[in-house]
């Protein structure tokens, strides 16, 4: 699951297009849906990014004027979130988690460090929050 991107990759907002084309800098044939692609990946630099943005989107389904809306804003945004959350247990399991929770994206960092450089790619990480929560529920069954 883990993907080297000290080889090629190209910023992408919340993360990294590995995408051969777009790095050697052609058009993106996706029209830069780039949450949708499986080229798209997260690394431990991009956690505390995807920490606001879950934030800034509890926010504005709190604020929501309805039930309804709010409902709808926490939905939309569950795919990103099980993303989120499956990029914490892989940060934790490269050993990788506390350095990714204390960088300062405000200061200059060396973008050569393994926190940079140890991408997952966003689909993965999505999936294993639900093979997870499936692991644990076979576990559960067969503790009852």
């Amino acid at each position: 699951m883990l993907v080297d991107l000290t080889h090629r990759s190209t910023p992408a907002e919340g993360g990294f297009c590995t995408f051969q084309p777009v790095v050697d800098g052609g058009a993106c044939p996706w029209n830069l849906d780039c949450h949708n692609c499986d080229k798209f990946v997260m690394t431990g630099a991009d956690l505390v990014y995807w920490h606001r943005k879950r934030e800034h989107w509890r926010m504005l389904a709190e604020g929501a004027p309805d039930p309804a809306t709010r409902d709808y804003l926490h939905k939309y945004f569950d795919p990103t979130a099980r993303a989120i959350d499956g990029l914490e247990r892989a940060l934790a399991a490269v050993g990788l988690l506390e350095e990714a929770l204390s960088l300062d994206l405000r200061r200059p960092q060396d973008y050569y460090g393994r926190v940079w450089s140890a991408a997952f790619r966003a689909g993965e990480l999505v999936h294993q929050q639900d093979e997870s929560a499936t692991e644990l529920d076979d576990l559960s069954s067969q503790t009852d």
